[in-house]
Parts: structure tokens; sequence; C-alpha cells
């Protein structure tokens, strides 16, 4: 069973310096700061994720559960701001059926964020993503699919719909 993900003093700084370098201007792999409203302030949250490209499409992919930046997003139906660097674009996301989301989860997970050494993935995935997931490298693309009922996967269109 996978550990319950939470956020601690590491993860806190961690994403402080992220948000601090991308603004600045920094092109770490493909990491870009998320912001959206936050569900019950309305305020801006802003998170560095990776976002993952597969066939022509991008993606925002949960590996840690339902966390708050999955939850503000549902709540803002999905719009939200990209920023990398010092260009900012605004998106839609749509949430993917298990079925669609579970591949796009295994690629992510086998992958690893692009343009970030190989080394330093396996540290990062076997130290910061597997103790929170129920599938590992090796499980079956039907693993995956159920896995994915508990971390969502969105695709990104550049955007905002009406």
């Amino acid at each position: 069973m996978p550990r319950p993900y939470r956020v601690g003093l590491f993860v806190r700084a961690n994403n402080a310096v992220m948000r601090s370098l991308i603004r600045a201007g920094a092109r770490i792999g493909t990491f870009a700061v998320l912001t959206v409203p936050g569900r019950r302030t309305g305020r801006p949250v802003h998170v560095p994720l990776v976002v993952f490209s597969d066939g022509g499409n991008r993606y925002l992919v949960a590996s840690y559960g339902i966390v708050n930046w999955v939850r503000n997003l549902r709540a803002a139906d999905g719009r939200a701001e990209l920023r990398r660097g010092h260009t900012t674009e605004k998106i839609t996301t749509v949430e993917l059926p298990p079925e669609q989301a579970g591949p796009i989860l295994r690629i992510s997970l086998q992958s690893g964020p692009p343009g970030i050494p190989r080394p330093i993935v396996r540290i990062f995935r076997r130290f910061f993503v597997l103790p929170y997931l129920d599938v590992d490298l090796n499980s079956s693309v039907d693993d995956f699919v159920r896995s994915a009922v508990n971390h969502p996967v969105f695709r990104v269109q550049p955007g905002v719909q009406s």
C-alpha cells in the first residue's frame, strides 16, 4: 500500500527554490509553474510541476495523488496558467478518464521528467515517487489504469475556453 503524501519542510523548500528559478527564467527540463486560483480563497496558488509530452500532447500528472493543486484545478474547471521562464501561457486542462490516464501515468513514471539526467531521475523516482504509488515500473497497463483513479492526469490545451 502506498504511503500517503504529506508536504513537509523539504518539499516546501524545494518548491520555493523551483518557483524562484523558473520565474527568474531558468529552464529546468520541462518544469513549469502552474498558477491556479485557490478553491477556498480564490488567491493564486503557484506550484512547480513537470509537463510531460507524449504524442504531441502535454500532460500534468498527479504522481502524489489527489493533492491541493489537483483539487484547485478541478474547482477552477481546468483553467490555469503555466509559466516557463518569462513566458506565461493561459491553459485549459481536461482530466482524462482512467482508461486514457493509465498509459500516460505509466509513460511518465518510466521516462521521468524530460530533460533531467537519467541518474537523477532514477534516484528521484525511487525515493520520491514510487513510495506514493501502488504500481511500479513493471506493473501492467491495467494496474496503471486502476492507479489513475487516485493519480489523475490532465491534458493541457492552450488558451482558456469559455
